[in-house]
């Protein structure tokens, strides 16, 4: 749980307004709805096209600490959003994450501040407690259902939008 804190703390989360630029792309109430709701659109644009998911947006620092855990049946086209811009003045940082209390195995997708993947750790084991560094600052976390990334053709690079 501590990591999973000091991961959480180490970003911040999405205003309420989903003021990351392509958002919700969806009509204005539907939109604001959702932003309301802590969701959010993310596509991920790989080399054999554009992969869509409906994800949580992890606001709170109890939203950000919990994450999945606890989750067993996550849908395929969804998952969670971990803070996508970096506190005042902070800029992106380097993040770690656990498995602690997920039963589900996860891609972890870390992302940099210009919004291309910089790592994707596959398959994370269930209920680890052993830390899933990003390698190199980030300025968001994606995580979704364990091995869909390679199933999808998503890599390293890969541009990611919300």
């Amino acid at each position: 749980m501590r990591l999973r804190i000091l991961a959480a703390a180490a970003l911040i989360a999405l205003t309420p307004a989903c003021t990351g630029g392509d958002a919700v792309a969806s009509t204005g109430n539907e939109a604001a709805t959702a932003a309301k709701a802590g969701l959010a659109k993310v596509t991920i644009a790989s080399t054999n096209g554009a992969h869509v998911f409906k994800v949580e947006i992890a606001k709170t620092p109890e939203e950000q600490s919990r994450g999945l855990m606890y989750r067993t049946n996550i849908p395929k086209d969804a998952g969670m959003l971990f803070a996508p811009y970096p506190a005042e003045g902070g800029g992106p940082r380097e993040a770690s994450f656990w498995m602690k209390n997920t039963p589900s195995t996860l891609d972890i997708i870390f992302i940099r501040a210009d919004k291309t993947i910089a790592r994707i750790a596959e398959n994370t084991v269930p209920f680890s407690e052993t830390p899933v560094p990003s390698g190199e600052p980030v300025a968001a976390v994606l995580e979704i259902n364990g091995g869909l990334s390679a199933e999808l053709g998503i890599a390293e690079g890969d541009r990611v939008n919300w």
